[in-house]
């Protein structure tokens, strides 16, 4: 990574951001991601057996992409950052790109990105788009048939782990701040991450989560991001002094 400055905002996000533009969740109560079990379509150890399920799944979540819009979050968020350019770090667990449509700029989706494919061969990554994935695709780079998409799935790898956990051991100041919106907290443990770190720490969630412990927030609002979103940046502006 860049360096970072001392003083910093970590805008860190889950699937809670991008349900206002009609993106559901990951992971619901049945235990079902769009009517399919999670271990069928989303499993390192499996998705060549199931190639046609996955890519299938898979190109109908890009497809609807395209008629997704960022919400009002989403764009306080990149204001945010074009306030503050060199000192605003934004990282998601969400594989969409409503973050990017909206303005920001150098996202680590730590869980991959949907507009993306990659070859299980020689790992080069592509862009797709919006675009459905055929059978008769390949490689640009090897020709090979294994592709896969650009998601980290259970059991896989997550290499921008490395750049999230770089980033919040880097919040050794009073001054930084980490906001926190739309995670159960449950996959990256919010928790583990920021029970050491000494700075100003915002909660934006729907409701109170058993992952995370809240009173280590200075601020906590449980509604939805569009409503916290502009509180968000007010206690941002009010609170940090960056200029």
């Amino acid at each position: 990574m860049q360096n970072i400055p001392s003083k910093k905002i970590i805008i860190f996000s889950g699937a809670g951001i991008s349900a206002e533009s009609g993106i559901k969740t990951f992971r619901d109560a049945d235990g079902l991601w769009e009517n399919h079990r999670i271990e069928d379509v989303c499993n390192q150890h499996t998705w060549l057996q199931n190639y046609d399920l996955v890519h299938k799944f898979y190109n109908q979540r890009r497809i609807q992409l395209a008629d997704v819009e960022p919400n009002y979050a989403h764009e306080v968020v990149a204001n945010i950052q074009k306030a503050y350019p060199n000192e605003c770090i934004i990282i998601t667990q969400n594989v969409d790109d409503l973050f990017e449509r909206a303005g920001c700029k150098n996202v680590i989706h730590v869980h991959g990105e949907l507009t993306k494919m990659e070859c299980s061969s020689c790992s080069h990554i592509f862009d797709i788009g919006y675009k459905a994935f055929t059978d008769q695709g390949s490689c640009p780079q090897c020709s090979s048939s294994h592709i896969k998409p650009f998601i980290v799935f259970f059991g896989g790898q997550a290499p921008k782990y490395m750049d999230m956990y770089d980033a919040f051991r880097h919040l050794q100041n009073e001054d930084s701040i980490v906001v926190v919106i739309g995670t159960l907290g449950n996959v990256v443990q919010i928790n583990a991450n920021l029970e050491i770190v000494e700075c100003h720490k915002i909660l934006n969630n729907l409701e109170e989560s058993p992952y995370i412990d809240a009173t280590q927030f200075e601020q906590v609002y449980y509604e939805e991001a569009t409503s916290a979103a502009p509180k968000i940046q007010h206690y941002i502006e009010e609170t940090l002094n960056f200029v």
